[in-house]
């Protein structure tokens, strides 16, 4: 007979959730079927980095949400990143972007095509609801992609990304938030 404490079970089962999460995203629809998504999983110190280039950032551009999130990464039981590249999906006749078509997209590449950001909150709210599913609270944080980002966890073609910290706890760290 063995015995597993709380903590270890609590960890092991977020993890296993965060990696279905993972697959929920990745399973979502997308325009054409053609996927620019990406994603990754990162707990324990791993996510120190991410928590010290928020709070850099928080200071050097005067966003005290940052900060605040930081405080929220700091003590999540993981965090789970989606980033998509801007690439045009080729649609013979389509325009949501602002241009004629997506050849007229190519030139202007920082300039997202709606499909890839589209199917990005799409795979999003597929992920948080296997989140909400098992009842793991989460908060999707578009701060946590900003200092993604500016450390390179992602290939550089990645240029939006969001990050989702879980937490298991009695009270959920991101309700009362200041």
């Amino acid at each position: 007979m063995g015995i597993i404490q709380e903590e270890q079970s609590i960890q092991d089962a977020v993890l296993d959730i965060a990696k279905r999460m993972v697959i929920a995203a990745r399973t979502a629809p997308k325009g054409r079927g053609v996927s620019t998504l990406h994603s990754c999983i990162i707990w324990g110190g791993d996510i120190h980095p991410i928590i010290a280039k928020m709070e850099q950032m928080s200071t050097e551009f005067n966003l005290p949400s940052f900060a605040r999130d930081a405080k929220n990464i700091e003590v999540s039981d993981a965090l789970v990143l989606f980033g998509t590249e801007i690439q045009p999906i080729m649609l013979q006749k389509c325009g949501m972007c602002g241009f004629e078509n997506c050849q007229e997209k190519m030139q202007h590449p920082k300039i997202p095509c709606v499909f890839n950001t589209g199917d990005l909150g799409i795979a999003i709210g597929s992920a948080v609801s296997v989140a909400m599913d098992n009842r793991i609270d989460n908060r999707i944080m578009y701060s946590v992609g900003q200092a993604v980002k500016e450390l390179g966890l992602f290939p550089k073609e990645v240029a939006i990304i969001y990050g989702i910290p879980l937490k298991a706890s009695s009270k959920n760290i991101f309700f009362d938030r200041s």
